[in-house]
């Protein structure tokens, strides 16, 4: 992280003892040393600072503190001005990713929890199919309006108007970009909104030709279709706080979402039956708006007192709402529009087979996407880090953050998937396999989970790697062209595979569509403004992908011989872990799975190191200002030092 300002010998606010000249060293003061002054960045020193040797200093009383808000109070005015001065250290990072992977477990349980319910209630036929079809509103909304599209184009606004915050003297930059885009992104997707509720009967005409129960279907979709206000809003909103470095508002947005679904299925199931589930998708998102917008409002209150004009001309806030609307959001929104567009596939093939394969790809996919969600969550920290790294001008930086981001990610999710796979009907059975849910819709749902899961990876991979491509200011298409050619080889495949395999073929396309889209995209980020290094970067992958061949092959054979389904999947968990980890240990040029660093072990090491090191280190040696390398990672092949 930069370094403070009083880690330099003379620091602001101190006050040098008599005997310090300027320029050269007087003749009276032998064995004078220089002493490095920090001053801002693009000043020109015109003269040398000495002193005796040694030397001492005493500080002076701190300035004054700077006047708060009286309704945002010291603490507020602290925060922002701490992240203010380069809050994405390593021991941030850390609490941020802890307090975002915890409340993301508890929002994938409650999720659980909803589809228990639902499966419950319903089970996986007729009814829970044209509920799903009305559920493809909000999967699209949540993918363009919270996931990728808002996030991509919003979060490098707001690190660019909050760099430019710091330093301005006359009006808020941040203030500026939310007056600028928030009312008209209101009114346009308010407009969709009341569109899609008008045009029910034609969307789902659309989206499930020969669904046996259509009219259920028309009035699932007309109460979704509310969530593309709301999500749009819960998008806005996650975006502006993650550049905020406020990550726990938005970690905590699926749990308000799933306990709005579970608690209007619970309340009104018997007046509405699976109409109950669909007003929960309404309900969940006013959740998500409320959870979020107190946090927003008190980060657009305290603002920072800025100490100096800024350095570099900057644009005004009327150029990034332009930037926003018409330079960035065209390539995004294509991007997340063919991404979902898969589930619409899907959904399209699957209606016209038996009832229940809808169903059974959605409870398939449901449960094996969470250990994708789960190794995006390092991802969805870091990006805001990524973004102001490059807006500080330093590629470098984020080119490691985001290479050691995509190990971590293709861990988590490489274990996860093999169990997934060792233990598909094992899982399915401890969770779902109770009221209308039966033994064969356990049988056909776990082994749509298990082809499922072996495109987990390139999910993951898609879900980081967009993050290389969208985190600088300029427009990209080229994931979009990427995400266009998985999508044609899904459709090629998908057409044929239903018609073979049904839902498990179905599957099958879904995953060698998103492998594809990975690989066109790894293969072209070294070229981009984050230049991971893809070669190196896929060689360690493929050894991931090997380890976790092998502990699926282990976990299969604990999960087969072990009858009980809980122990069954705890067994074969254990065993996975373990052949994976041991796999990467003793293989042969093994990837390094670098640990997510905490701030107390970087004081240990630097009590340790600081008396015995002859040169500074590189946030030492930055002036004050200037970017340093973010979080001090370290790049793929080479450990800590």
């Amino acid at each position: 992280m930069p370094p403070d300002a009083t880690d330099s010998p003379c620091a602001p606010g101190a006050a040098v003892l008599p005997g310090v000249g300027v320029g050269s060293p007087p003749a009276g003061l032998t064995g004078a040393r220089r002493v490095a002054v920090h001053r801002p960045a693009g000043h020109t020193p015109t003269s040398d600072v000495w002193a005796p040797a040694p030397v001492a200093t005493v500080t002076a009383p701190p300035p004054p503190a700077a006047p708060v808000s009286p309704r945002t109070g010291r603490r507020a005015h602290a925060r922002v001005k701490a992240r203010a001065a380069g809050g994405q250290g390593r021991g941030f990072l850390a609490r941020a990713a802890a307090v975002t992977a915890a409340l993301t477990a508890v929002g994938a349980v409650l999720g659980l929890v909803r589809d228990q319910i639902l499966a419950g209630y319903f089970g996986a036929g007729a009814e829970t199919d044209a509920f799903l079809v009305a559920w493809t509103v909000p999967e699209f909304a949540s993918t363009l309006l919270i996931e990728d599209a808002m996030a991509l184009i919003l979060v490098p606004a707001f690190s660019r108007a909050l760099a430019r915050r710091s330093g301005s003297l006359s009006g808020d930059p941040v203030r500026d970009l939310v007056r600028g885009t928030l009312p008209r992104l209101t009114l346009t997707v308010g407009v969709v909104a009341a569109v899609l509720i008008a045009a029910a009967p034609a969307v789902v005409s659309v989206l499930a030709p020969g669904l046996s129960d259509p009219g259920l279907a028309v009035d699932c979709t007309r109460l979704t279709a509310t969530c593309v206000l709301t999500f749009a809003l819960v998008g806005y909103c996650s975006a502006a706080l993650r550049a905020h470095h406020v990550f726990l508002p938005p970690a905590a947005i699926y749990v308000a979402y799933n306990v709005g679904i579970i608690g209007t299925m619970v309340l009104l199931r018997d007046p509405w039956g699976v109409r109950s589930a669909a007003a929960g998708v309404a309900v969940g998102g006013v959740l998500m708006v409320l959870v979020q917008a107190p946090a927003l409002l008190r980060e657009l209150r305290a603002r920072p007192v800025p100490s100096r004009e800024p350095e570099v001309p900057a644009t005004g806030s009327a150029g990034d709402g332009r930037l926003v609307v018409l330079g960035l959001i065209a390539p995004v929104v294509a991007f997340s529009l063919i991404r979902q567009s898969q589930t619409l596939i899907e959904r399209f093939l699957a209606a016209p087979l038996p009832s229940g394969a809808i169903s059974h790809l959605n409870y398939a996919q449901k449960i094996a996407q969470m250990p994708m969600i789960l190794s995006l969550m390092l991802c969805t920290v870091s990006f805001p880090v990524v973004a102001r790294a490059l807006a500080a001008g330093d590629p470098e930086g984020a080119r490691r953050r985001v290479e050691r981001d995509l190990l971590l990610a293709a861990v988590v999710v490489l274990v996860g998937a093999s169990v997934v796979i060792a233990a598909a009907p094992k899982i399915v059975e401890l969770l779902f396999q109770r009221g209308e849910f039966d033994r064969s819709d356990t049988v056909a749902t776990a082994a749509v989970m298990r082809v499922y899961a072996l495109g987990l990876l390139g999910q993951t991979m898609v879900g980081a790697l967009v993050r290389c491509y969208f985190s600088a200011a300029r427009p990209l298409w080229y994931p979009a062209a990427a995400m266009a050619a998985g999508l044609a080889a899904t459709a090629a495949a998908g057409v044929p595979g239903a018609a073979a395999w049904g839902a498990v073929g179905l599957a099958a396309a879904n995953a060698l569509g998103i492998t594809l889209t990975a690989v066109l995209l790894l293969r072209g980020a070294h070229r981009q403004t984050v230049p991971v290094r893809s070669d190196r970067l896929g060689e360690g992958l493929l050894r991931l992908a090997t380890a976790a061949a092998w502990a699926t092959g282990a976990g299969w054979l604990c999960s087969v011989a072990i009858d009980p389904p809980l122990l069954s999947l705890g067994v074969a968990g254990l065993v996975v872990g373990g052949v994976f980890l041991t796999f990467i240990a003793c293989a042969a040029k093994a990837p390094e799975i670098p640990p997510l660093p905490h701030r107390s072990l970087r004081r240990r090491r630097t009590a340790h190191a600081r008396p015995h090191r002859a040169a500074p280190s590189a946030a030492e040696a930055a002036p004050v200002g200037e970017a340093a390398p973010v979080g001090g990672d370290v790049p793929l092949g080479h450990g800590h030092r």
